[in-house]
């Protein structure tokens, strides 16, 4: 807690002083070595230049994609992941199965951003998202995925985890149990073969599912099925909610789209999408760290 809180108050301190003071090392406490304090000064001081270094990159490539201001940076993610619970009226009569849900428990004003599906494969979106510093989770279908594995590699490397959305993108409560098993689970096959792990979370096309979904996702090794409160297009956001807002812990869905089906570019969407979280005072979090 000591260090949190010298960091906080050494990262609000004027450039060049990052202290707070003449930029001389602290006078150490009885009976601890000047080395020791030195030490301990130098590398605060350090991580502080560090964050001041990102910050300002951020702010170059916030201008650079066209947003009014930078995204606000996500707290620290909670040491203990909340508990996941279906949401109210998205149950069926099964137990014991992965929660359907479209918010996260948390009072961190923080949504999560996801893009589905793996249609549109643009360059651009990689460099903007890397720049911005900006988290998202990938939920991918392999029929769309397979035209070019290399680009969601290219994602993996950059950090973001890579999540199941079927095989086929098919409407799932209109297949057998059978069916639905071989959709979901063969993602998961796919997933780890190209990209080296069965991932934890599933997405079913539409946002449709049945009973038979959920206890294939399950026999399949899925632990969670997150839909969305509020998804995000090039022109506009619409929502599930009736006050028309995000609120903490929201799921965000968008498309990997381009202007074949959009009035606009991968880049213009997340210019939209990140104008209105960051207008509302949200930061965007990680999905992973809190489910």
């Amino acid at each position: 807690m000591l260090l949190v809180a010298a960091l906080g108050s050494a990262c609000a301190a004027p450039s060049g002083d990052a202290g707070g003071g003449t930029g001389a090392p602290p006078n150490p406490a009885a009976g601890q070595p000047r080395q020791q304090a030195q030490g301990a000064s130098g590398a605060l001081n350090a991580y502080v230049a560090k964050v001041r270094k990102q910050r300002a990159a951020r702010a170059l490539a916030a201008k650079k994609w066209g947003l009014d201001r930078p995204p606000l940076e996500a707290p620290a993610p909670p040491a203990v992941k909340p508990k996941i619970t279906t949401r109210k009226g998205f149950e069926t009569d099964g137990e014991g199965l992965p929660p359907v849900f479209t918010t996260v428990p948390t009072k961190e004003k923080v949504v999560f951003l996801t893009i589905d599906d793996g249609a549109e494969k643009d360059p651009a979106l990689l460099r903007m998202m890397n720049e911005l510093r900006i988290p998202y989770s990938a939920f991918l279908s392999d029929y769309l995925v397979k035209e070019d594995y290399g680009y969601f590699k290219k994602m993996q490397n950059a950090g973001v985890s890579l999540h199941n959305h079927t095989l086929n993108h098919r409407y799932m409560p209109g297949l057998s149990y059978a069916a639905q098993k071989r959709e979901i689970c063969g993602m998961q096959d796919t997933i780890q073969k190209r990209y080296g792990k069965r991932p934890p979370l599933f997405r079913p096309p539409y946002g449709n599912y049945n009973e038979d979904t959920l206890r294939a996702a399950k026999e399949c090794g899925v632990k969670a099925v997150p839909l969305w409160a509020a998804e995000a297009f090039p022109d506009r956001m619409e929502w599930r909610e009736w006050d028309r807002d995000l609120h903490p812990g929201d799921i965000v869905l968008t498309h990997f789209r381009g202007k074949e089906d959009w009035k606009g570019t991968m880049p213009d969407m997340i210019r939209r999408v990140m104008k209105t979280i960051t207008a509302k005072g949200y930061a965007v979090a990680k999905l992973e760290d809190y489910v």
